[in-house]
């Protein structure tokens, strides 16, 4: 479902560290366009600003990119959200978010990448096989903590087990989970969690892929190939694809 797919090519290819910090400090620019600047009302920015700290992001860059997401420093963003959608291959469906200063060159750019292995199809042509929804992840310390019980106190549709091998950022010895919520109750679950003891990695809205193709190990690795190729692009902040 969704990264699953990222998570997996993590354990054999591994962004450099340069690019992972330039990916955080932007997702902290862009949550911060997208719900202000103050962390304790805006999930997805103190997601990111905790995955930050994480990689050892300094404390001046952190406060320069929410600076830049809210308007308050000088150079401001400009940033425009797009969306495309297609398919890698094999017929994946794929949604691709780009967050850009310069439309036409992003959109060049990703045209490439669709045409070296993928389809890029109109707007609406793949998102009805799609939910889009609001996504939690979270870990909590006790192994065995009850995750069922964490979403129905913290108001959550449905909750699936999440692991390590999955997600790197939940620990080996935790209880890891990815909660399903309404769009507009990602923040509401996201503070409930925490303050019950969860840690949330990641809060936001995305896409959950309804179908998932059947593919064969070298199917799936061509697919995971292109994939990467897209996430490895500056503008690009999310990709969601249909494979488990």
């Amino acid at each position: 479902m969704g990264r699953q797919w990222l998570h997996a090519k993590r354990a054999i290819v591994n962004l450099k560290k340069g690019q992972v910090v330039q990916k955080l400090v932007k997702e902290i620019t862009v949550a911060a366009k997208l719900g202000g600047g103050d962390l304790e009302s805006n999930a997805r920015l103190h997601a990111a600003v905790e995955k930050a700290k994480k990689a050892s992001v300094t404390r001046d860059v952190i406060q320069r990119a929410i600076a830049k997401g809210t308007g308050g420093g000088t150079d401001a963003a400009a940033l425009e959200h797009v969306v495309y959608e297609g398919y890698a291959p094999h017929k994946v469906p794929v949604i691709v978010e780009v967050m850009t200063d310069n439309h036409h060159r992003s959109a060049g750019e990703i045209r490439v990448l669709f045409k070296n292995g993928g389809t890029l199809g109109a707007a609406g042509s793949n998102r009805f096989l799609f939910d889009h929804v609001g996504l939690v992840e979270a870990h909590h310390a006790d192994a065995h903590a009850d995750a069922e019980a964490a979403a129905i106190e913290g108001g959550a549709n449905e909750v699936e087990p999440l692991t390590h091998e999955q997600n790197d950022d939940i620990p080996a010895d935790h209880a890891g989970a990815r909660f399903l919520t309404d769009r507009t109750a990602v923040h509401a679950v996201a503070t409930r969690l925490r303050h019950n003891g969860w840690t949330v990695t990641t809060a936001e809205l995305g896409y959950v892929a309804k179908i998932f193709p059947e593919l064969d190990a070298a199917k799936r690795a061509e697919v995971g190939e292109f994939l990467q190729a897209l996430e490895d692009h500056d503008d690009v902040q999310r990709v969601w694809a249909a494979v488990k």
